[in-house]
């Protein structure tokens, strides 16, 4: 399993918000001169944090760009569901998805919400906290 380049970037661009906690609002230019991003694509990725609940906006003199709760709150798996949708490893139990031609007779198909539960709480033990830390 591997995280799409915009989830990483997701992460990143958050990881940068963080940083400014507690302090005035930072604007998306900003943040993706921080990361390295490329400008549209942190202000996509800010659509979708935003949308998700975790980036709050204002616009205006001394508007920009802030957590929309405290960064402890916020999990690695908020942030991937925020840009990727739902954990899940396999599309077959996505409601509506019947492409799989061996749907009927899996026997695994049962136990894919487990591990797709499994895998979920293992990125929510993961706070944004410890993703902003710097490096040692």
């Amino acid at each position: 399993m591997r995280l799409s380049s915009m989830a990483d970037y997701a992460v990143l661009v958050m990881a940068a918000a963080s940083r400014h906690c507690g302090r005035a609002r930072v604007s998306a230019t900003q943040l993706a001169e921080e990361t390295g991003l490329p400008a549209p694509t942190v202000q996509k990725l800010v659509s979708r944090l935003t949308a998700a609940g975790l980036l709050r906006s204002a616009r205006g003199a001394g508007g920009g760009l802030k957590l929309a709760r405290p960064a402890a709150a916020v999990s690695l798996a908020d942030i991937v569901e925020a840009v990727e949708g739902p954990i899940a490893l396999t599309s077959c139990i996505e409601q509506g998805r019947h492409d799989c031609t061996l749907e009927q007779g899996c026997a695994v198909r049962p136990h894919w919400p487990q591990v797709n539960a499994a895998l979920r709480g293992a990125l929510a033990n993961v706070a944004l906290t410890q993703l902003a830390e710097e490096p040692q």
